[in-house]
C-alpha cells in the first residue's frame, strides 16, 4: 500500500523514476563530504568532517561502502558537484549497487532530486541524517513529538522531490480543495495541520517542565546541566555522577531524550543533573527549534558544565560549535562569563599529553581534567560546581522568633542552612541564598535579618 507524503521516512525507499528497485532497501551506502572552496579557514579538515559524517551514518545501521572527500572549486546549482564527479559517482552507485547516497552538505530539493536522477539511488543530505538518526533514537513521546515536527518542517519544502506521484489533478467538493487543486497541494496542507497540532502538544510540554521547575524552586534544588558535542562522554559522566544507569554508547547521538537525577555535593548539598541531547556542528535549525523545549532546562540551569572529548583531535572546534548553539538557544551572557570545563577521556591520553593538560587547566580554574569511565577527577568536577553554586548565593545572618514557624520553613525551603544555634526565645541561623530571595525575605522579615548585603551587592554577587 502506498503511504501518504506526511507518512513517509526520509530514508524512504521509494525513488521516483528509479530502475532498480532492489537497491533502494538494501543499506548499501555511499558517503560524499564536498569540500567546498570558500576562501575562508576552516577549523577542521574535509577528512575529519567525512569521518563524522561517516559516523552518522553508521549510527543508523548503514553498510559504507565507499566513503570520499569530494573537492568542489564551485558549487554547481543544479547538483552542488561538478558534471565530471556526477558522473564518476554514478558508476561507483552503478558498480558497487549502492542504494544510498549520503552527501555531507545542505542540499536544495532542486539538487537531491538531480542527484537522484543522475545515480538513480535514494540521496540524503546532512540535516536528512540527522532527523533519521533522532527520529530513530528518540523513546519519550516529547521526543517523538520533537522528531515529527522537526522532520515535517524538512520534508514540506521536499514534496515535489519525494512524491512525484502526487502530481496528478485531482477534483472536489468546494471545502475539498476545489476542482483541479492538485494532491500535493492537499498533502502539503495536511502537513501544515500536522505541523500546527505537533507545536501546541509541544507548547503544552513546555508548560508542563515550566510547573515541573516551579516545584523545584520550592524546594529548591539548583540544576546543573551538562552539555557537549555528541559522543563526548556526557551519559557516562551523568551516570558516574549519580550513579543512575541512562543509555551510554559510544556513538553519535545515543542520547535524545533528557534525564535529571538527584546528585549530593561533596558539602552535602543536594542538586539536580541532566543530561542533555548532544550537539553537533552545523546542527539543523529545524531540530534546535523543535527542541527547544527540552533544551529549557540548559536555559534555567544554574550551572553549565561543559563536557569535552579532550582525546579528540577536533576538541577545539567542537568546543566552539557547542557554545555557538548555545549562543543560539540564549544563553550567550553564560557562556561568555565561562563555563565549568569537564576535559572527559583523559584515559586515551599518552602521558606527555596528560601531563601537558593537566599544567594548562591548572592554569585556567575551571577547567577539569576528568575519566567520566575511570570515575579519575569527578571529585574535582563536584567540588569545582559546588564552588560555582557558592559564588552564586550570599550568607546572611537570621533571627527567627520560634514563634513564626512560616519564616523558618521558608528559610529551609528556600537556601541552605549553614550554622544553627537555638535558644530560648530564637533560632539563630546562617544562610546561603540566591540575592533575590534575599531581597524577597528582606521584603517581608527584614527585622530578622542581620547583616544583609544591599539589592546592589546582591545583584553583584550574582554576577560575579
Amino acid at each position: 500500500m502506498t503511504r501518504s507524503a506526511p507518512e513517509r521516512g526520509i530514508l524512504d525507499s521509494s525513488v521516483p523514476g528509479r530502475t532498480d528497485e532492489r537497491r533502494a532497501s538494501n543499506g548499501r551506502a555511499l558517503v560524499l563530504h564536498p569540500d567546498i572552496k570558500t576562501g575562508e579557514a576552516l577549523s577542521r579538515t574535509p577528512e575529519a568532517r567525512l569521518e563524522e559524517a561517516v559516523g552518522l551514518a553508521e549510527a543508523i545501521q548503514l553498510e559504507i561502502v565507499e566513503a570520499e572527500v569530494c573537492r568542489v572549486n564551485r558549487p554547481t546549482p543544479a547538483t552542488l558537484l561538478g558534471g565530471g564527479a556526477v558522473e564518476r559517482y554514478r558508476l561507483v552507485v552503478q558498480v558497487e549497487e549502492i542504494g544510498i547516497a549520503v552527501v555531507d552538505a545542505d542540499l536544495s530539493p532542486v539538487q537531491q532530486r538531480n542527484l537522484e536522477r543522475a545515480w538513480d539511488c535514494k540521496v540524503v543530505d546532512r540535516t536528512g541524517l540527522i532527523l533519521e538518526i533522532f527520529g530513530a533514537r528518540a523513546r519519550t513521546k516529547e521526543g517523538k513529538l520533537q522528531v515529527e515536527l522537526a522532520a515535517l518542517s524538512y520534508q514540506r519544502s521536499r514534496l515535489v522531490r519525494s512524491w512525484t506521484h502526487l502530481e496528478r489533478q485531482r477534483g472536489g467538493y468546494g471545502f475539498m480543495g476545489g476542482p483541479g487543486e492538485r494532491q500535493i497541494e492537499m498533502d502539503r496542507r495536511i502537513i501544515d495541520d500536522r505541523i500546527t497540532r505537533l507545536k501546541s502538544d509541544l507548547e503544552q510540554v513546555r508548560r508542563t517542565r515550566d510547573e515541573h521547575r516551579k516545584q523545584r524552586r520550592r524546594v529548591p534544588y539548583p540544576v546543573v546541566a551538562l552539555v557537549g558535542y555528541t559522543n563526548a562522554g556526557k551519559s557516562t559522566l551523568f551516570n558516574r555522577l549519580t550513579r543512575a544507569h541512562v543509555y551510554e554508547h559510544d556513538m553519535l547521538f545515543a542520547t535524545l531524550d533528557p534525564t535529571m537525577r538527584g546528585v549530593r555535593l561533596p558539602n552535602g548539598q543536594d542538586a539536580i543533573l541532566s543530561d542533555t541531547v548532544g550537539f553537533i556542528s552545523d546542527l539543523p535549525t529545524q531540530l534546535v527549534a523543535a527542541f527547544r523545549a527540552t533544551l529549557e532546562e540548559v536555559l534555567e540551569a544554574d550551572v553549565i558544565v561543559h563536557v569535552r572529548d579532550i582525546s579528540h583531535p577536533d576538541s577545539l572546534a567542537q568546543k566552539q560549535d557547542v557554545e555557538e548553539v548555545l549562543r543560539e538557544l540564549g544563553v550567550g551572557a553564560k557562556v561568555d562569563a565561562g563555563l565549568v570545563e569537564a576535559l572527559n577521556k583523559i584515559d586515551k591520553l599518552d602521558a606527555d599529553s596528560r601531563a601537558t593538560l593537566e599544567r594548562q587547566s591548572a592554569r585556567a580554574g575551571e577547567q577539569i581534567p576528568v575519566s567520566a569511565t575511570t570515575g579519575e577527577g569527578c571529585e574535582a568536577l563536584a567540588r569545582t560546581i559546588e564552588a560555582r553554586l557558592a559564588s552564586q548565593f550570599v550568607e546572611v545572618d537570621v533571627d527567627v522568633p520560634l514563634t513564626d514557624g512560616r519564616a523558618l520553613s521558608w528559610l529551609y525551603d528556600r537556601g541552605h542552612v549553614v550554622e544553627r544555634r537555638d535558644d530560648e526565645d530564637a533560632v539563630h541561623l546562617r544562610v546561603s541564598l540566591d540575592p533575590a530571595d534575599v531581597e524577597r525575605f528582606q521584603h517581608r522579615h527584614g527585622a530578622y535579618v542581620r547583616g544583609a548585603p544591599s539589592a546592589a551587592a546582591a545583584a553583584a554577587a550574582k554576577t560575579a
